[in-house]
């Protein structure tokens, strides 16, 4: 089992930055692929980013890109989102999610087997 808490979300304006942090317990840490989901109200939940076990590859949608930057600490068992010039449509529960190296090559929610609570992030205009 892989344990997963998350933290950082919160409530800012329209062009503002955010970092989420996701720490892990559990197995080890290294041998998962790490990545960041948000849901929307009303809306499925949709991949945002993800970072291979050795941190060196990286995998964003296209929403995202150029704004956001995920990264992972494997000594200290932690993935952080870096959120940057943040926008109204950016507003979701994010979530921080742990997989298989198979798994993790998708962005189907259901592939990924371990999950945290999610934190909130809202961006006013």
């Amino acid at each position: 089992q892989v344990q997963l808490v998350e933290s950082g979300g919160g409530l800012v304006q329209a062009g503002a930055s955010l970092r989420l942090s996701c720490a892990a317990s559990g197995r080890t840490f290294s041998n998962y692929v790490m990545g960041w989901f948000r849901q929307a109200p009303g809306k499925e939940r949709e991949f945002v980013a993800r970072v291979r076990e050795s941190g060196g590859s990286t995998y964003y949608t296209n929403s995202v890109k150029g704004r956001f930057t995920i990264s992972r600490d494997n000594a200290k068992n932690t993935v952080y989102l870096q959120m940057n010039s943040l926008k109204p449509e950016d507003t979701a529960v994010y979530y921080c999610a742990a997989s298989t190296p198979i798994g993790g090559e998708t962005v189907i929610p259901t592939h990924w087997g371990y999950w945290g609570q999610g934190t909130q992030v809202t961006v006013s205009s």
